[in-house]
């Protein structure tokens, strides 16, 4: 093995081990292990509560953490960039179905450029703020509240009561949330991602080879 593949393997296998653990957990988190009652089946899967994981979304912020320099730094500035994001998208969902209902898009997209060029100019705040983080944050609140029904702004949308109508969502309106909780699912989600990046760079440090002094 070479120089090179002896300095990226650790990572590379404990990146593997991560999202292994990190798949197996949230997929059944959410579809079987916390479930509204009465829904989980032999050889099925249960309706998922309103606050479930969201698998791909902690890839996300993962990736994000070593684009940023994968630091402590790059924590501080994820971590943020996943807050300004996904509070933008929420209050950004809202005000779309609001100012052009179903089926007109042009509410929403005149929010989402709206908060687009908010999240921009954040930027003069200084060089903490991350927008090339806050983007991919605020368009994941977006990916899910699309894939689980468009709820507020779409017809049979989720009910916020239970979360167990069937929606326009995927599954066949299987994973049908309510907006608010298509926000705080995704935030929380994010952050795990983050933690899960600072967790592969600290573990591989641990098992990768110290260069021997000369």
């Amino acid at each position: 093995m070479g120089a090179r593949a002896k300095a990226i393997f650790p990572l590379a296998l404990v990146i593997g081990v991560l999202s292994y653990l990190w798949t197996e957990f949230s997929l059944n988190f959410t579809f079987h292990w916390v479930t509204v009652a009465g829904t989980d089946v032999p050889g099925a899967v249960g309706v998922p509560q309103n606050f479930h994981f969201i698998l791909p979304t902690a890839f996300i912020s993962w990736g994000l953490f070593f684009a940023a320099g994968g630091d402590n730094a790059a924590f501080g500035k994820i971590f943020l960039a996943s807050v300004f994001g996904t509070v933008a998208a929420l209050v950004t969902i809202p005000l779309s179905y609001k100012t052009a209902a179903f089926p007109d898009f042009w509410g929403i997209a005149l929010w989402v450029g709206v908060f687009a060029f908010v999240l921009v100019m954040i930027l003069v705040a200084g060089d903490w703020y991350y927008v090339a983080g806050t983007f991919p944050a605020f368009a994941a609140v977006f990916l899910w509240w699309v894939a689980t029904g468009m709820d507020g702004w779409a017809p049979l949308g989720a009910d916020a009561a239970n979360g167990t109508s069937s929606g326009l969502g995927a599954f066949g309106g299987l994973i049908s949330t309510p907006w608010a909780w298509v926000w705080f699912d995704t935030l929380v989600t994010l952050i795990i991602g983050v933690i899960l990046g600072v967790a592969s760079g600290r573990l591989s440090a641990l098992l990768t080879p110290k260069a021997k002094e000369s």
